[in-house]
């Protein structure tokens, strides 16, 4: 999650949060940052406009003077289901943290009926997710796809070899249930694939990447396909 999006949902969990507001500890834990990330969030939201008080001492903490609220919109209880038991099975997908915040969104939305309802049927659909990559390393990595700059990272193969490399971030993809990241290899001079369950630490360079097309990746199997908006 970038430093615009984590602003956003930021001002959104301000919002749910009513007035008995957040503390910086909670929020640093919903958004796995740092209190003080957190702090110059919340000035620059509050530099933006957005009316934030805060309260020092026990039971203190930080919320909104007033609440905004979202235009209407015509989601069913079953939509909503649908959208938060997609988001739910995707947990370790790219971009999963933001999906979790648009699911909300929709929640907050609902008439009192329909949300209650969702919930209700909430408890009737079950996931098994498996762990994939921590959150701190996914949010590298989609930083650095959206950014298209190269990102250094730790790798252990198959074999239980480990090597540093420089790679260009191209896609990524979901096969056999794992997640991997189809990159360019500075190292190997070629595209790999990655399965995010082997990575180490991984950091985001500023250089940028020297344009491969997704095409160099190969043809993708029949039942392949791109994520369309």
């Amino acid at each position: 999650m970038n430093r615009t999006e984590r602003l956003h949902a930021l001002a959104e969990s301000l919002r749910r949060a009513g007035p008995r507001g957040l503390t910086a500890q909670q929020l640093a834990e919903e958004f796995e940052v740092t209190t003080r990330t957190i702090k110059r969030d919340l000035a620059a939201l509050e530099a933006g406009g957005l009316p934030v008080w805060g309260r020092a001492g026990p039971g203190g903490g930080y919320g909104l003077a007033e609440t905004s609220s979202l235009p209407p919109v015509n989601f069913t209880a079953a939509q909503a289901l649908a959208l938060n038991a997609a988001m739910a099975a995707a947990a370790q997908a790219p971009f999963s943290d933001s999906a979790r915040a648009a699911a909300r969104k929709v929640l907050d939305v609902l008439d009192p009926v329909s949300r209650r309802r969702a919930t209700e049927l909430s408890q009737r659909v079950w996931v098994n997710v498996q762990p994939s990559a921590p959150r701190a390393l996914m949010s590298v990595l989609e930083q650095a796809l959206f950014d298209q700059v190269t990102v250094n990272l730790s790798y252990t193969d198959a074999q239980g070899r480990s090597t540093r490399r420089e790679v260009e971030p191209m896609i990524f993809a979901l096969t056999d249930g794992r997640w991997l990241l189809v990159a360019w290899c500075r190292l190997r001079d070629d595209v790999r694939w990655f399965d995010l369950s082997r990575m180490g630490r991984a950091t985001a360079t500023r250089r940028p990447c020297t344009g491969h097309d997704v095409t160099e990746i190969g043809t993708p199997p029949d039942q392949a396909h791109p994520v369309n908006i």
